[in-house]
């Protein structure tokens, strides 16, 4: 098996002039590696077309994508309310902005009519979506709101979120994160019934589903957590969803926790009085219920709980409440996306009772245990490898110092279309701190590579700067297998790590040495400080780690 393996990786190398030599210049050597990293919509095996759904979508060349956000807000008491509801959804968006910047849509609700919604959407960022005359149409004491990056369907404004529809019962409003992993047979039921669906979205889809009658029917108007329960029976994996109705919101989160979604409490303005208070204990003039929990305090919040895994959770004027709590099929360990811990997830955000922060900080440690290092310094690539490396530097005891400058001004380099632009991107995004480098044996933490196209021309920076040894460590296991539940990892072929082990692509970077944390090494910092009720029931998704998909093998589940 080993040989095996060793073989297809040798059949997948770049020509033997891209990495013969270390003075290449980096930017020469992405190109021409990039050459070989031919997407297409099958993996290198030729067995598992990615299928219509996935070819073509608008951001199949931009390498690992952030997924959505979602997000939702209602005020307590009496109607109409003091509170702006829109402003604080808005607010809520920003704080999840870092999930997705190609478009976004909020959806406002008085309370007092089921025909229509207050709706704005629009592509771009949010500041510029939402102006002020855009804010004041947004009236309402319930709304929801959602940030995109597209998975499913393509960037687009007929893809924006959420989805409004009119049923027979009033109008419907859904926000979605994620993606259906058995899209194509859901999409044929729904087709059959003679509904008609207008993109290629499954937001759009789980919006017409949840029009459906259950099977057990309805005999006093729409049961509303009925057909909920239907859809998470139809499509177990993978979303987070809010759901707005006339005068309530439904947040859902799949049975396996794929997901994240948390409960967010609206506390007084004055709560500096209350601040020695259990949260319980504090009044609440609104709930909002968000991917993340980072944006809570700056709009006046505060941490509840997560959503649990298959939690259909009821949130109205008169507080929240669980409806159902759906278990896993087959009895299944919850898995919850490990990526969010690396990657995604901004720092200040909570999950499973512990802060991101604290993760990636964990992961340093971990990683300094593993592949520990002769150096002088340690740094890091900012901000997304920044915790990590400080955890490197208090396990090794080395001193941590900052080596390059971030211009705050120039877009994620993954987001740009070409890997030309992506490498320029590079150029003008970062400035290297020469008096912190020069003459040094540095070790650089980065949390993850994926094309491996913008590591070569860091390293290339620093040595410019006169480091003398530059030794790349990754704060997470290589990326070898797509996802297909709202990260954007279309195809095996992108994936450096399959083209090159860590030897190898330490030499076709530049680098003095190459290492990464190890599977187990990630699951022992994620679960190290974690706080749930059942233990027996916590996993984590690790699929694009380990091919270990955790619904079974993709082909079962009609990827």
């Amino acid at each position: 098996m080993a040989q095996q393996q060793k073989d297809e990786r040798a059949s997948m190398m770049v020509p033997s002039s891209a990495t013969e030599s270390t003075e290449q210049d980096p930017l020469l050597l992405a190109s021409s590696l990039e050459q070989n990293l031919s997407l297409s919509t099958e993996d290198e095996q030729g067995k598992r077309p990615t299928g219509s759904k996935r070819a073509g979508r608008g951001a199949v060349l931009s390498g690992l994508t952030h997924e959505c956000g979602v997000f939702g807000a209602i005020a307590t008491g009496e109607w109409p309310t003091q509170i702006d509801v829109a402003q604080v959804i808005c607010l809520g968006l920003v704080a999840l902005q870092h999930r997705g910047q190609e478009s976004a849509g909020i959806v406002t609700s008085e309370g007092n009519c089921a025909k229509n919604f207050n709706v704005h959407k629009g592509m771009g960022m949010i500041n510029n979506i939402f102006t002020d005359d855009s804010m004041k149409k947004l009236k309402g004491n319930l709304g929801i709101g959602h940030t995109r990056y597209s998975t499913s369907a393509a960037s687009e404004e007929v893809n924006c979120q959420p989805f409004v529809v009119h049923t027979a019962h009033g109008a419907l409003a859904v926000a979605h994160n994620g993606e259906l992993v058995n899209c194509e047979s859901l999409r044929k039921d729904v087709l059959s019934r003679g509904v008609g669906l207008s993109t290629h979205s499954d937001s759009e889809l789980i919006t017409q589903a949840l029009c459906l009658n259950p099977p057990e029917g309805e005999v006093d108007g729409p049961d509303w957590p009925a057909r909920i329960k239907h859809l998470m029976q139809l499509a177990p994996l993978s979303y987070s969803l809010v759901i707005m109705l006339k005068d309530k919101i439904y947040g859902v989160r799949d049975p396996y926790g794929n997901r994240p979604l948390c409960i967010g409490k609206i506390v007084p303005l004055t709560i500096g009085a209350y601040r020695h208070e259990k949260i319980d204990k504090l009044p609440a003039e609104g709930w909002v219920i968000s991917s993340e929990s980072c944006g809570f305090l700056s709009i006046g919040a505060r941490y509840v709980r997560e959503v649990q895994p298959g939690e259909i959770v009821e949130m109205t004027r008169n507080g929240i409440k669980t409806i159902d709590i759906i278990d896993c099929p087959d009895n299944r360990r919850h898995a919850f996306c490990i990526f969010e811990y690396v990657y995604f997830a901004r720092s200040d955000s909570i999950f499973e009772g512990q802060m991101v922060y604290s993760v990636r900080l964990q992961c340093g440690r971990q990683l300094a245990r593993e592949a520990g290092v002769d150096a002088d310094i340690v740094s890091s690539v900012p901000e997304s490898g920044t915790a990590a490396a400080h955890g490197y530097a208090r396990e090794t005891g080395l001193n941590f110092a900052e080596v390059l400058c971030k211009n705050r001004y120039v877009g994620r380099t993954f987001i740009q279309p070409s890997t030309r632009l992506r490498q320029l991107g590079v150029a003008k995004k970062f400035g290297a701190l020469s008096e912190n480098v020069a003459g040094k044996r540095l070790v650089l933490i980065d949390d993850s590579i994926v094309r491996g196209n913008t590591i070569g021309p860091i390293i290339k920076l620093l040595r410019d700067a006169g480091a003398i040894e530059v030794h790349i460590r990754i704060a997470s296991p290589p990326l070898l297998y797509p996802c297909y539940m709202g990260i954007n990892i279309p195809t095996r072929e992108e994936l450096i790590a399959n083209k090159l082990n860590a030897e190898e692509l330490a030499k076709y970077v530049g680098a003095d040495s190459l290492a990464y944390l190890s599977v187990e090494g990630l699951k022992k910092a994620v679960q190290l400080n974690m706080s749930v009720k059942k233990p027996e029931q916590v996993g984590h998704c690790t699929a694009c780690l380990t091919g270990d998909y955790p619904g079974g093998l993709p082909d079962d589940l009609e990827w």
